[in-house]
Parts: C-alpha cells; structure tokens; sequence
C-alpha cells in the first residue's frame, strides 16, 4: 500500500498531496531559505514531481523564482509556504512543515557553511550539496 501524506497551506485553502516516500529528507541552511522560511534554518523532503499533486486550490499558487535553481510556490490568499520545485535536480521540496503527519527522518545537512544555527546531531554536513546533486560534496565540522 502507498502512503499518501496530506498537507495545506496556512489557511487551509491550497492542499498537496504527496504519495510513496521522499528521496530524501534533511536540513538547509542557505540564505535564501532561511529568508524565504523567515527561520535559521528549512527542513526539507525531496520527492519526485509525479508523486506531489496539488489538490485543492490549484488557482491560488503563486510562485517566485529568483534563481533557475528553486521555484518556490506559496498560496496567494494566506502566503503560506507550500514547496520548491528545483528544476535542475528534478525533485520537489515539499517543507516538512507543509506535511506534518509524514514522519520526518532527516539525514544530512546542506550548504551547512552557512549556518547560523550549529546542530550538532550527527548528520553529514556537507558545505554545500553532495556530489551527485552538483555540489563540492565538501563536508564540514559540526
């Protein structure tokens, strides 16, 4: 049986859907997301496109792309943070906020060089990406 993990925007008017499990969870500490988050730091599951649907409320997301790399989705009656498409990597980032029945299991760290909040938990702290998500694969210390 497939999971299927369910998930709104602030106000309840935009709805994802997300089925089977993410490709990968974990944490990312570069600027753009903590502005975007308006925190120290985002907590991220990457899925595959054809397993995140938008079910509810398709006419109420907005999106703001500053870099090739995320286009960021919102709902534009709350401003509620929805998810990131990354284009170049062929994943979504649905913020583990987003889908919180889905048990968040993180598993590394990314762009770690910038962080303003140190978490010494034992995970991988890569510099920026791992190598086979275009990054140094450069790890740094906790």
């Amino acid at each position: 049986m497939t999971a299927t993990h369910i998930g709104t925007c602030f106000c309840g008017a935009v709805e994802i859907t997300a089925t089977g499990a993410p490709e990968g969870m974990g944490y990312c500490h570069c600027r753009s997301c903590r502005s975007w988050s308006a925190g120290p730091v985002n907590a991220f599951t990457l899925w595959k496109p054809e397993n995140v649907k938008i079910t509810k409320g398709a006419d109420l997301v907005g999106h703001f792309m500053k870099t090739p790399v995320s286009d960021r989705k919102f709902c534009t009656k709350c401003g509620g943070h929805l998810m990131t498409g990354h284009p170049p990597l062929g994943l979504i980032d649905v913020y583990a906020a987003t889908i919180p029945a889905l048990k968040f299991q993180p598993g590394l760290h990314v762009n770690y060089a910038e962080t303003v909040l140190p978490m010494n938990d034992g995970l991988p702290n890569f510099k920026d990406f791992p190598k086979d998500f275009g990054g140094s694969g450069d790890m740094v210390a906790e």
